[in-house]
């Protein structure tokens, strides 16, 4: 970890929100005056969309599925956060999503990378958001330059229901292979995706308030005000949970280190908790 060059990364399964948590971060970055390396995990991935595809025609599946380290240049993104952490600099491309417009009319085409370069100069802190931003193991440990860890796992089914309400009706898959897909990668998630919340600094859990036994059936995402979100903090010290609690309507505490909030407070509860984190690391910066 670096005073000089901060670290922030968000990490979760595909379909937790992770992306959503990343816009709030991108408002207070802007609200703040702070210049940030805005960094997504899809980008290290290993294969393109069609090498992936070919691969699991074949039974290979490109070392089973994303969410597999196999999967991904973990080493670069290690890479990457080590020198940023050291320089303020570092290597990294980008994911074309097919609702990328400006990379697509740049000439790229979804489901492929840009070429690798160097990260934009002159930035106050480096934001990663993606899969793998917590990662520990035998060969890696991502976590170790990670100066703020942010975790998004909603209870498991909604975590499904909402992967296959934005794959269907976003990405145009079939439900079939939606389904197909998180069972594919049900090993991968029980090994390399879960033990990461254990190295979160704060981890938000949307857990609904209405059925969700079958998420398989169910059509809908529950909304916000049919949710509540527990949120749990590494070190409940440095937490002001009386001022939380009067800021935050409806919410309570439930252990000593864990808030719960109404889903509708949501934004609200991550902007007050995590715009003085980010500031705290501003103000730790040398200022030469």
């Amino acid at each position: 970890m670096s005073k000089r060059h901060p670290v922030i990364a968000v990490t979760g399964s595909s379909g937790a929100g992770t992306t959503t948590t990343g816009q709030i971060f991108s408002r207070i970055f802007a609200s703040e005056g702070l210049r940030a390396a805005m960094v997504s995990g899809d980008s290290f991935h290993r294969y393109t969309r069609e090498q992936m595809a070919r691969l699991a025609a074949k039974g290979q599946f490109g070392e089973r599925n994303h969410f597999a380290l196999a999967a991904n240049h973990i080493d670069k993104l290690e890479a990457l956060l080590y020198d940023y952490g050291h320089t303020g600099n570092g290597q990294f491309r980008q994911y074309v999503h097919d609702e990328d417009r400006a990379l697509v009319a740049a000439g790229y085409k979804p489901g492929t990378f840009t070429p690798w370069g160097p990260l934009p100069a002159d930035t106050d802190l480096l934001f990663y958001e993606g899969l793998h931003g917590g990662v520990v193991g035998d060969t890696y440990n991502i976590a170790q330059y990670v100066d703020l860890l942010i975790g998004v796992v909603p209870i498991v089914n909604l975590e499904w229901i909402q992967k296959i309400h934005r794959d269907t009706n976003k990405r145009g898959y079939s439900q079939e292979a939606v389904v197909e897909t998180i069972i594919n990668r049900m090993d991968d998630y029980v090994h390399d995706i879960v033990p990461q919340f254990a190295q979160t600094h704060i981890n938000f859990q949307r857990v609904p308030l209405v059925d969700t036994s079958n998420p398989f059936v169910v059509r809908d995402v529950p909304t916000e005000d049919e949710s509540m979100v527990v949120i749990r903090f590494r070190d409940a010290s440095e937490v002001d949970f009386p001022y939380l609690l009067q800021m935050i309507g409806n919410s309570s505490v439930s252990r000593h280190d864990t808030l719960v909030i109404p889903g509708t407070k949501l934004g609200l509860a991550m902007d007050l908790i995590l715009r003085p984190m980010v500031m705290r690391l501003m103000a730790q910066k040398p200022f030469a």
